[in-house]
């Protein structure tokens, strides 16, 4: 087929130049040559993507009725991110009517592009396209092949799956010449931009990724940098990269997925682990039953290397993230039916039954250790939403080598066979399971009794436990810092471990969960702190303290860190030493009070697994308003849209949007506290203060949104109801008319937060889930709505 042919071609040449010296530069330009012979090779009615990327159900992509027409928002939406000559090339037209189609919008003039969006935030470019663009036209916005593609929405942290597991029709986008219907629309819209926010062009922001500069710097750094060991004996307190790629870290050589000076700043915080995602077919060869694996292992080793060799000089090991064995396609098996466990949608499991998928999984961890062997450990994911063992999703029975054994005796055996291989490479290496997913989160005593007596055991602290919220009763799962651990599940776990002769490790939420992701770290130190002791009492030895979000060099690790190395110590005397060193004698209490209001804000939190992954707390006010139903439903973490149902999840709407009122509520209060901090503080105090209100501000602005958006849609609907009295209809006009005057209040408040902090709205998995302009967006999406809703019966 065509497609595969021209595509792998392209891999093969990439790795063919990186053999022969050349630069990263070069083979971009190399293989934008090869994109376009690649779409010239076929005709313009066939899709390049027809055999290739998923659609779901592709139901038609959503409107944008507050822009002139969809090539108004492409440009928008892709303003300062993507260079207007590639926007003028990928629509057909030249690069000056792009330029004034913007200008026509109140858009300021674009110099230059940095190319980082398109390395760092490709996720951020696909999610703001994915309802204006069809495959063929993102692809060539994004320079990606059909296969890089699939490959990024299938291992990019189920990508797809947050996307909503479709792909909205959208036909080809061509320029028109804005006719003058267009051409008024864009002139109120300019008005508008310019009545709330002024010239943009006269706005100074920080550019976005501007914090991957700062934090790489050693500059103001303390951490010496000179360790010749990792401390494979201290309590392991470790978290990922705040701006590590999640997808295929270790390919391109020239993206530092944790620099040095991030190095620093996490070991100054007490860090002294750091994970990252893998896929270990591209790490390793596959030997004689797998010679298809390992395409460019040899590279990512390199990159690997001197990225542990790095890290160790700040007393940091690097731990590998194990879901293996990838489940793989049909068309893998052909040739070898033998090892095909079962099938879920597209892909069959590797059956870990076989002993050549045993031996190729052990002998490639001994290959990966073996090459570099001052790895801190990996740990393992045995039953994850990730297709990987027969067992993983409970369906081992329909395997005909698996179904006459147990899930422990399989989620042990591949737990054992990981370990044996890490350790063949390198002994003192740590191998940590985690017991995610196990019996469906029930109890798993007879798959920890299995485990090696060298394998520590991982689970969830706060998992299963009770909570009541407005009067609503519901049970934690993961990913809490509003609800404090640890619960019963995990009690039970490490105590199983321990009487096996196991340590244990808590995976615990320091920074920030899908409670809210968009900012690097949620300042509820008293929260924090009281976990952090209550796992010090219980005696586990050591911390998992992120995922993927999570692992900013914050005050919060630190408080971690002060449990985990000072015995007996108490919340009071670790939050107050934080707060005089990190803010000085005279505005540490202040500080203080600030930080207790916002956890007892915090605790107001309607924690639900729905709440967390659908509704729009991580777009806050960056999220529309749409004035009919859009019909989409939520998608996780990615899109909200207006689907209240799937927001809310137990809690009935009243009560959800009251909960977060609470926290709105008592976040503003906090926030007066922190002003006065900030106040009290001068020099390098300041500097942390002023930095600490900016996360503090934006937290506030999220919650308040996410109040607005609940009463928003529920009046919306309530219009759309027979027979409302006139009086009930002039009722919910006036309400939803202080909504959006609100919302617009709560954008423009985030727009002068984020223009200042690049830091807010992002997140590592997801990229940045807005930019500046999306708030603008927001503000002309607001009026429109007025408009909807003015005439009041």
């Amino acid at each position: 087929m065509r497609i595969t042919i021209i595509a792998d071609c392209s891999l093969r040449t990439s790795f063919v130049l990186l053999r022969d010296g050349l630069s990263w530069k070069m083979l971009f330009w190399k293989r934008l040559l090869l994109f376009a012979v690649f779409c010239a090779a076929f005709p313009q009615n066939h899709s390049i993507a027809d055999d290739v990327l998923p659609v779901g159900s592709h139901p038609l992509a959503l409107t944008t009725p507050h822009f002139p027409d969809r090539l108004h928002a492409y440009v928008w939406r892709n303003w300062q991110l993507v260079e207007p000559q590639h926007l003028a090339r990928l629509v057909g037209t030249t690069t000056k009517n792009i330029d004034q189609m913007a200008a026509s919008m109140g858009l300021p003039a674009v110099e230059s592009v940095s190319p980082t969006m398109r390395e760092r935030g490709y996720i951020t470019l696909i999610r703001r396209n994915w309802h204006l663009l069809p495959y063929d036209q993102l692809l060539a916005l994004l320079e990606m092949t059909p296969e890089e593609l699939a490959h990024t929405l299938r291992e990019d942290d189920f990508l797809y799956i947050k996307l909503g597991s479709l792909k909205p029709k959208c036909e080809p986008l061509r320029y028109q010449e804005p006719e003058t219907a267009a051409r008024r629309r864009a002139a109120e819209i300019k008005q508008v931009v310019q009545k709330h926010f002024g010239d943009l062009s006269k706005v100074t922001a920080e550019p976005r990724f501007h914090f991957v500069k700062t934090l790489s710097s050693l500059e103001g750094t303390s951490a010496p940098g000179n360790r010749t060991s990792i401390p494979r004996d201290e309590p392991l307190q470790m978290v990922y990269s705040y701006f590590g790629l999640f997808g295929d870290p270790l390919i391109d050589p020239d993206i530092e997925p944790i620099p040095a000076g991030l190095l620093a700043r996490l070991a100054e915080m007490g860090v002294n682990g750091i994970w990252m995602h893998v896929v270990l077919r591209q790490l390793a060869p596959g030997g004689e039953d797998f010679p298809e694996f390992g395409d460019g292992h040899e590279q990512r080793l390199r990159t690997l290397k001197k990225l542990v060799a790095k890290a160790k000089r700040y007393g940091i090991g690097i731990y590998l993230y194990m879901n293996e064995p990838r489940a793989m396609p049909p068309a893998f098996f052909e040739h070898r039916p033998e090892l095909a466990g079962i099938r879920q949608g597209d892909f069959w499991t590797l059956c870990t039954s076989n002993s050549r998928v045993r031996k190729w999984l052990s002998d490639s961890l001994a290959h990966v250790f073996g090459e570099v062997p001052d790895l801190g450990g990996v740990f393992t994911i045995t039953a994850s939403e990730n297709l990987t063992n027969c067992a993983s999703h409970g369906q081992h029975q329909q395997c005909p080598r698996c179904r006459d054994r147990t899930d422990a005796e399989i989620i042990a055996e591949v737990n054992a066979t990981i370990a044996a291989g890490v350790h063949r490479g390198s002994p003192e290496a740590r191998v940590i399971a985690w017991d995610w997913g196990w019996k469906g989160h029930g109890d798993a005593p007879d798959i920890i009794s299995l485990l090696p007596k060298s394998v520590e055991l991982m689970s969830v602290s706060e998992w299963s436990l009770p909570i009541e919220r407005g009067s609503i009763k519901a049970t934690i799962r993961e990913y809490s810092i509003s609800a404090v651990g640890p619960g019963p599940r995990a009690k039970k776990h490490w105590a199983y471990a321990k009487q096996a002769g196991l340590k244990t490790v808590a995976k615990v939420a320091v920074n920030n969960t899908w409670e809210l992701s968009a900012v690097p770290f949620i300042p509820v130190m008293d929260l924090i702190a009281e976990h952090c002791e209550n796992l010090a009492n219980a005696g586990v030895d050591g911390k998992m303290l992120s995922w993927t979000l999570g692992g900013y060099p914050s005050p919060n690790l630190l408080v971690s860190q002060r449990f985990s190395t000072q015995p007996n110590t108490t919340q009071e005397t670790v939050l107050e030493s934080i707060a005089l060193e990190r803010y000085g004698s005279e505005a540490a209490p202040l500080a203080r009070r600030a930080w207790t209001a916002f956890s007892e804000a915090f605790r107001n939190f309607p924690y639900g697994g729905a709440v967390m992954y659908n509704a729009p707390q991580q777009m806050g006010p960056a999220n529309l308003l749409y004035a009919n139903p859009t019909g989409y439903r939520a998608t996780m973490v990615c899109f909200p849209y207006d689907h209240l149902e799937s927001w809310r999840g137990p809690y009935p709407a009243e009560v959800f949007a009251e909960q977060f009122e609470k926290i709105a509520h008592g976040w503003a209060e906090g926030l007066l506290h922190f002003e006065k901090t900030v106040a009290a503080t001068s020099g390098t105090h300041r500097a942390a203060a002023e930095s600490d209100l900016s996360v503090a501000r934006a937290v506030h602005l999220h919650f308040a949104s996410v109040a607005n958006q609940v009463r928003f849609v529920l009046a919306r609907d309530a219009l759309r109801q027979a027979n409302l009295s006139v009086e009930q209809q002039q009722q919910l006009h006036q309400q939803i008319q202080q909504i959006v005057d609100s919302e617009i209040v709560l954008a423009s408040g985030l727009f002068a937060v984020t223009s200042q902090d690049s830091r807010i709205g992002y997140e590592a998995s997801n990229h940045y889930f807005y930019v500046p302009l999306d708030l603008v967006e927001k503000v002309v999406n607001c009026e429109y709505v007025r408009d909807q809703f003015a005439d009041e019966p």
